[in-house]
């Protein structure tokens, strides 16, 4: 009896401690495909507009709505706001969603996998 008791116990702490080590590793392979995709022209920290806006906070936001960035017109009047759902299919294909965007080159990832570790990393970045 006492040994099933440890047993559970060691179990229970192991679950415990590998729940934030996978969402640590989710998160860290959210950033690396943000990374390689995205990092070239957006940053995910604050106030740090570039060529693209920062993409801090994206998750809620209304599309073209960064004081301080010049938006296309199309995003500007595009009344979308960024859900995980819009973010995905902007990702797979930016001018299916705002036509007349200015986010060229990019003609977007057609990977869904990739495409939904970076939504989930943008949605850490609150």
């Amino acid at each position: 009896m006492r040994r099933s008791l440890a047993s559970s116990l060691v179990l229970a702490v192991l679950a415990l401690t590998t729940v934030p080590a996978a969402a640590e590793q989710e998160e860290g392979d959210g950033k690396v495909a943000f990374n390689n995709a995205c990092r070239t022209c957006h940053s995910f920290k604050e106030g740090d507009n570039r060529l693209g806006p920062s993409l801090h906070g994206i998750v809620g936001r209304k599309a073209g709505s960064i004081d301080g960035f010049e938006f296309s017109s199309a995003m500007k009047n595009s009344g979308i706001t960024w859900d995980e759902a819009n973010l995905d299919k902007f990702i797979a294909n930016p001018d299916n969603v705002v036509h007349g965007n200015a986010m060229k080159p990019f003609g977007g990832i057609s990977d869904a996998s990739e495409r939904a570790k970076i939504v989930s990393y943008l949605k850490t970045l609150k």
